[in-house]
């Protein structure tokens, strides 16, 4: 089937996924841990997201856009993400050289053990802040959503006036937010410099990778041995030592399992339920590891608490659901789930 295409569909049709895909990935990302003092006030989190839909929600749907109609897969969709967690973290809110990022003394501790001489970069941020972009900001809320959506995961999404839009509404949140966040601290030319250029090369790396070939036949994990290697490789991401060896330690295990991942992708049984498994288990993850963090400032914490296990709950009925809806795809003659992935 041509991706290509996208008249079968009409575009009110199209836009509830875009707009699903819009509001979960900042909440994947900013939310579902629960690290901010945010945490305990609901009302702020929701007014958050006219700022952070746009930030985040509007690049998760455009980086899907482009690796779908380039006919690329996954691994192009890591390598945007990746391209544009520098961007955010290195050029927008400057947080990988800023030493006073949070005002926490903890947070601001944490950067010395691996810090890069010369660079003013800490190792331990580089993989927390951009590998989080990567993950829960980007590629985890696309395996969701279009889980949700299995008649539309072939498809774009948006025409010409929706990739406009959502590229607009992205520079008006990322020019505020750079305001904001660079007003006590700017990084240097070099090393603005610097990172502009390595997400430039990860942005045309994405694209250099050939279109996805033919399956291949071999064998592949049952489902809850998908979920659980990827709830495994996650919670030990989280929970490494904010240390050298850590750092290494951290970096092998997340390059394992990635390796293996890729490995079954190639795998003519590979289906899009073993998608929503990676995609799902990481949101799962955050949302439960959110009940054991300590959040930025003071809170309420039987708000905290509520808050956290709301959003639990609500990563769970989603996950569900969107179980639900891949095997009603596939038992339909329609189906369409089989795709670039």
């Amino acid at each position: 089937m041509d991706s290509g295409t996208v008249t079968t569909y009409p575009s009110r049709r199209r836009l509830v996924p875009a707009m699903g895909l819009l509001l979960l990935s900042p909440i994947s990302a900013e939310y579902l841990i629960g690290y901010d003092q945010t945490t305990g006030q609901p009302v702020q989190l929701l007014a958050g997201l006219l700022v952070l839909a746009p930030l985040y929600g509007t690049v998760a749907v455009l980086i899907r856009e482009a690796s779908l109609r380039a006919r690329r897969g996954w691994p192009t969709v890591l390598l945007l993400s990746a391209a544009f967690g520098l961007i955010e973290a290195g050029l927008i809110d400057q947080s990988l050289f800023n030493p006073h990022v949070t005002g926490n003394p903890v947070w601001d501790q944490d950067r010395l053990p691996t810090l890069i001489s010369g660079t003013g970069v800490s190792a331990h941020y580089v993989t927390n802040f951009v590998i989080g972009h990567v993950i829960w900001s980007f590629a985890a809320p696309i395996a969701v959503v279009e889980s949700c959506a299995p008649q539309l995961a072939d498809r774009p999404w948006l025409r010409k006036g929706g990739v406009i839009t959502m590229v607009a509404l992205y520079l008006a949140a990322a020019t505020l937010v750079n305001y904001d966040q660079t007003k006590n601290f700017t990084a240097g030319r070099a090393q603005l410099a610097t990172t502009a250029a390595l997400a430039l090369s990860l942005a045309l790396a994405a694209f250099a990778i050939p279109p996805r070939g033919a399956r291949t036949p071999g064998r592949i994990p049952p489902l809850w041995l998908v979920g659980c290697g990827t709830a495994m490789v996650l919670t030990a991401h989280h929970l490494m030592p904010v240390t050298w060896p850590g750092v290494a330690l951290d970096m092998l295990v997340l390059t394992a399992g990635g390796c293996l991942l890729l490995r079954w992708s190639k795998r003519a049984r590979w289906r899009h339920p073993h998608i929503l498994a990676v995609g799902g288990t990481a949101l799962a993850v955050n949302a439960a590891l959110s009940f054991t963090i300590d959040p930025l400032g003071a809170v309420s914490y039987p708000v905290k608490y509520s808050v956290n296990a709301t959003l639990f709950l609500g990563v769970l009925a989603l996950l569900v659901w969107a179980g639900r809806r891949l095997q009603s795809a596939r038992r339909s003659p329609s189906d369409t789930t089989e795709r670039r992935y």
